[in-house]
């Protein structure tokens, strides 16, 4: 815990460690992409390899740091749909909740899918996914009571 508290005030910091935006802000960059970044280290394939579409470093970085800011905004978002109900806060559910999974689903992809044709055909089904997911919940936010009102209904019961 000390040692969280420490970082986020910039007193320390791991070696080579960069900031991830602008300048001293709370979001760092993973140690192992900043001694990539530097040439320290060797380059080593983690989540996000070169050929699922993140070319750099940079990129990956900042596809990190999206899916902080998303996790960051769902924890803001579920309180606002508890105490402000209504139709901005269901499409704004829907829409982190979807983007949320799909990254996620993206990552077990990543992980778990080997060799070309596999990773395609897992990839287009996660889009297919992603996109039904999203039109299911704006479908239920429009034509029915939201997913604010739907989840108090159940909390009812």
């Amino acid at each position: 815990m000390a040692a969280l508290v420490l970082l986020r005030a910039g007193l320390a910091r791991p070696r080579g460690a960069r900031m991830a935006l602008f300048g001293r802000t709370l979001l760092r960059r993973p140690a192992v992409l900043a001694t990539v970044a530097d040439g320290s280290a060797p380059a080593r394939q983690g989540h996000s390899p070169p050929q699922q579409g993140h070319g750099s470093s940079k990129a990956a970085s900042l596809h990190w740091t999206g899916e902080r800011a998303v996790s960051v905004f769902l924890l803001g978002l579920l309180p606002a749909a508890y105490l402000y109900p209504g139709p901005v806060v269901d499409y704004s559910l829907a829409a982190a909740l979807t983007l949320h999974g799909h990254w996620g689903l993206g990552q077990v992809i990543t992980d778990y899918v080997h060799g070309d044709v596999p990773i395609k055909l897992a990839n287009t089904g996660l889009y297919v996914l992603s996109a039904v997911t999203f039109a299911g919940l704006c479908y239920f936010n429009y034509h029915d009571v939201g997913i604010c009102k739907a989840v108090a209904m159940l909390w009812s019961l």
